[in-house]
């Protein structure tokens, strides 16, 4: 599910430049006050090359975005349209981003710098182009613990503050802002190919689709490019979805515009993890009917892949995007017992068992009200732990024993030995502890806790990829 970071040389590969005139416009970054680096990702900057640059080299490119050798020479924001909340929105785009740079690793895969809080771009309409501090301080959690449960995730890789104060109706205000700047293997959205759709431009989706192929799916082709494309999105996105529910992450807004054709999960805004597995969590306070709630993500994820094949229908026929899109069933239902087990660190023994498995773990933390860090904690490998004392006497300690039944005949995949196992209690980034975090920092200027949240999660994906 993951794997360690390689360092790599750095190599330009500003390949967007082939159909920039189809989806982006050149934009000036903003001009602030001030750039203090705060957080420099020095674990993934070594894969595409950048660690070496110094502190104030760091603050110049990725601050006040001084270009980097041999790569875009102005920053690119992109044009997309998208359905927010299902309903369709022609008004959209990068309003507070841009893609400033494109880099290939030693493995050859190519490589998004994009920006988040740059300032404004055509597609800004009445945003200031800002981002808050604290949305990028919560940037940095939310990626950093998906990427140690295994979901495909954009990383956090460089935030710079820059002495503005914002002013927001949902936090206190005014506020610290930042610019943030992420590492991402795509920023081709869905929205990109609905845009181009709405203009019924069939050369353009051509160009789009190929390019796409070509340097995101590793050049490969068949007859009909459009469905190509599509299949491969619906396996990556039904292995997002499932990884998602496994790692009990929420993450607030899937609309289309937020669909990266790569099945890259990116653009964190309201996120959560559910404490439980409760169906019904929602991220968003606005979620008011509860569209992208816990349990609804694979139905989201799938229906914005509908979207996507509405798109491409301007240059194919329905049937094979209709089959693609029918794949998305089965192969999300192998992904989730495949990233449970993975989590459980077992062994899987195929997916009618492998489902039962999942079941009766659903009911232990759905009916017992077990934390689902919690749950995977006690549980992970060989372990038998004992009946939380709360459920003894109760309905729940049938269930908990039900499930030990039947994990008793699974083989343990992952060692106990990493110390991370034998600490005290799960690492979790619950909505309380990530406030203490933004606290500290708002109240004392103190990142002490960040950092340490950080090196103790990244410590708990070391224990994952372990043996």
């Amino acid at each position: 599910m993951t794997s360690e970071p390689q360092a790599a040389s750095t190599r330009a590969d500003p390949a967007i430049l082939s159909i920039a005139d189809a989806i982006a416009h050149p934009v000036k970054a903003a001009d602030f006050p001030q750039t203090v680096l705060r957080f420099r990702n020095d674990r993934h900057a070594a894969t595409v090359g950048l660690d070496s640059l110094d502190d104030a080299a760091w603050a110049r490119h990725f601050g006040r975005f001084e270009a980097l050798p041999g790569n875009l020479p102005q920053p690119l924001a992109l044009a997309y349209h998208g359905h927010q909340f299902r309903t369709y929105n022609p008004q959209i785009g990068d309003g507070r981003g841009f893609l400033f740079a494109q880099l290939r690793d030693d493995a050859g895969r190519l490589l998004d710098l994009a920006t988040k809080g740059s300032g404004q771009t055509p597609f800004s309409r009445d945003g200031d182009g800002r981002l808050t501090l604290k949305g990028a301080v919560r940037e940095i959690l939310a990626t950093e613990m998906l990427e140690a449960l295994g979901v495909h995730t954009s990383k956090t890789f460089s935030v710079i503050e820059t002495g503005e104060e914002l002013w927001r109706g949902d936090e206190p205000s005014p506020t610290r802002s930042a610019v943030m700047v992420r590492l991402s293997h795509s920023h081709i959205r869905f929205g990109t190919f609905q845009r181009i759709a709405f203009e019924d431009d069939a050369d353009k989706m051509r160009r789009v689709v190929r390019y796409a192929l070509d340097t995101l799916y590793d050049g490969q082709s068949g007859e009909n490019d459009a469905a190509l494309l599509l299949t491969l999105a619906v396996e990556r996105m039904a292995d997002l979805a499932a990884s998602y529910m496994v790692a009990g992450f929420v993450h607030g807004v899937l609309n289309t515009d937020n669909m990266n054709i790569t099945g890259e999960s990116f653009d964190y805004g309201p996120w959560r993890f559910a404490p439980t597995w409760e169906p019904g969590f929602t991220a968003a306070y606005f979620d008011h009917s509860g569209l992208y709630a816990f349990a609804r993500q694979p139905e989201a994820i799938h229906w914005n892949l509908g979207q996507l094949a509405v798109a491409l229908r301007l240059i194919s026929d329905a049937p094979p995007l209709i089959a693609a899109l029918e794949r998305f069933a089965p192969l999300y239902q192998q992904a989730l017992v495949r990233r449970f087990c993975w989590r459980l660190g077992v062994v899987s023994q195929g997916l009618e068992a492998d489902r039962a498995l999942v079941a009766a773990a659903e009911a232990v933390m759905m009916q017992g009200g077990v934390g689902i860090d919690a749950f995977f904690f006690a549980w992970m490998g060989d372990a038998e732990p004992e009946c939380p004392a709360d459920l003894v006497g109760t309905e729940s300690e049938a269930l908990w024993a039900a499930f030990g039944a039947i994990k008793a005949g699974y083989v343990s995949a992952r060692s106990r030995d990493h110390a991370y196992w034998h600490g005290d209690a799960p690492q979790s980034m619950l909505i309380g502890e990530v406030e203490a975090i933004w606290a500290a920092i708002a109240e004392r200027d103190d990142w002490g806790p960040l950092f340490a949240k950080v090196e103790a999660v990244r410590a708990m994906g070391d224990a994952m990829r372990a043996a």
